[in-house]
């Protein structure tokens, strides 16, 4: 197995970074009161922080998912893809902002059968989606759609895919740091597939 490659590169200074990516990150400072670690790093690529943020508020703001769905979309695909920091980024969102239950949000975390039928639904058709590279099976798309949601929905979550990609990819790359708020939901990819 080859050793996997991480980058050198230092996270962007939000004040002497390249103007296409400081401007990202003072936005970011001024709407989340914090400069997510993870943000630091992309900014190496600001078309890739950039693409990042507007595909992230497409989905919050247009999908139709309830903020707590949305959390179990995200959470879904991100320990599909093993990625520790959203893991606990999107853990602490689910405590603190979204409503979703901590059984509910430990369940996906341990990738065991949630204990809510209509968001179980939604974890497995969005676990199959990464699974299958965007080729639902019929029976998979009737019993996500059964659930109560609907085929645009499909749509956004092939764009929450798209955003967790580079999301998960660059993370895995740079060995992002958890940030402080959100260690309390630290999370290990490898003894959660062991």
């Amino acid at each position: 197995m080859n050793e996997a490659f991480v980058f050198s590169l230092p996270p962007v200074d939000p004040t002497t970074g390249p103007d296409a990516a400081t401007s990202q990150l003072q936005d970011s400072k001024r709407r989340m009161g914090m400069i997510p670690n993870m943000y630091t790093r992309m900014a190496n690529a600001p078309a890739m922080l950039h693409t990042y943020s507007d595909g992230y508020a497409g989905f919050r703001a247009e999908s139709g998912f309830t903020p707590g769905e949305q959390e179990v979309v995200f959470l879904t695909i991100s320990r599909a893809n093993g990625c520790e920091y959203c893991m606990a980024a999107h853990s602490f969102l689910a405590d603190v902002s979204s409503g979703v239950p901590k059984e509910v949000t430990n369940a996906l975390r341990d990738g065991v059968a949630l204990p809510e039928p209509k968001l179980s639904a939604l974890s497995l058709f969005t676990h199959h989606l990464v699974e299958t590279r965007g080729r639902p099976g019929r029976e998979q798309t009737a019993t996500f759609l059964g659930a109560g949601f609907s085929e645009p929905q499909i749509l956004y979550i092939v764009l929450a895919i798209a955003v967790k990609t580079i999301s998960n990819y660059s993370n895995h790359m740079f060995e992002t740091p958890v940030d402080a708020p959100f260690t309390g939901r630290t999370y290990h990819a490898a003894a959660a597939t062991a």
